[in-house]
């Protein structure tokens, strides 16, 4: 019997005669976080879109709670429980941070659209309970004091922690996180880090890419190593941080 949350299996991906994912295999168990490293262009970043639905794979399989969503469009798949963040800042530049939020609760949202048209009751209770989920996904990432404020307006770091909780609103059981220190001082990355670790704590699996290791060794509980597209490791943060063909591909003799 399955136990993994998300199984991802022989997945390859290819440009034409490029091949940017090797036959990749790993798994994310419950209330787990998994780092996904490796130098630039291993294919970390193409991984997670195949993940997600943004590309489809050549070959290879992906499970979800043991259903295969290989062939499903993202939406889909948000549906079922998977969301992600993005390297770049996808946020809707006029509207507030509440509403950016409130856009995510609405793949949630079990009422008849009909009954939306006409305001009836159950709607606007369902509507009520959507708004006081977005309140509480800002706090519990730290944006509570905002909500009013217009998403442009907000600095990088707000951005990022934004994104997250957009994520968290579609109520995900495994949220893939794109870079999601990516400019951020270390004031904020050990906040982020804090986040993560809550966001487990909720029950919800993380897949994280990242090039802070610092970050990526604090708080990950497996990691995985891509160089050229391929799998070169899997382990522990204190095996990966010793295993010499990841030393020579990626980390150095610093970490």
């Amino acid at each position: 019997m399955e136990t993994a949350l998300l199984v991802v299996e022989n997945l390859r991906k290819a440009f034409g005669g490029v091949e940017a994912i090797r036959s990749l295999s790993f798994s994310v168990n419950s209330r787990e976080i998994v780092g996904l490293i490796g130098p630039n262009g291993s294919g970390k970043s193409t991984s997670i879109n195949v993940i997600s639905g943004v590309f489809p794979p050549t070959a290879g399989q992906i499970r979800l709670s043991g259903r295969s969503v290989t062939g499903l469009p993202m939406s889909d798949r948000v549906g079922l429980g998977l969301a992600r963040t993005f390297q770049t800042t996808t946020l809707f530049p006029e509207y507030s941070v509440f509403e950016q939020v409130l856009t995510a609760c609405h793949t949630r949202f079990r009422r008849n659209p009909l009954t939306s048209v006409f305001r009836l009751k159950a709607s606007r209770i369902e509507e009520r309970e959507q708004e006081n989920k977005v309140g509480e996904v800002l706090d519990f990432v730290g944006l509570g004091q905002v909500t009013n404020r217009l998403t442009s307006t907000l600095s990088s770091a707000e951005q990022r922690l934004l994104m997250i909780a957009t994520a968290l609103a579609s109520e995900p059981r495994v949220l893939l996180l794109d870079e999601p220190a990516a400019g951020m001082v270390a004031e904020e990355r050990k906040a982020l880090g804090g986040l993560i670790l809550r966001i487990r704590d909720k029950g919800i699996s993380v897949v994280v890419i990242e090039h802070q290791m610092g970050l990526i060794m604090e708080i990950c509980d497996r990691i995985v190593v891509l160089n050229i597209g391929e799998k070169i490791a899997e382990g522990v943060p204190s095996d990966i941080k010793n295993d010499q063909a990841v030393i020579s591909a990626y980390l150095g003799e610093e970490i």
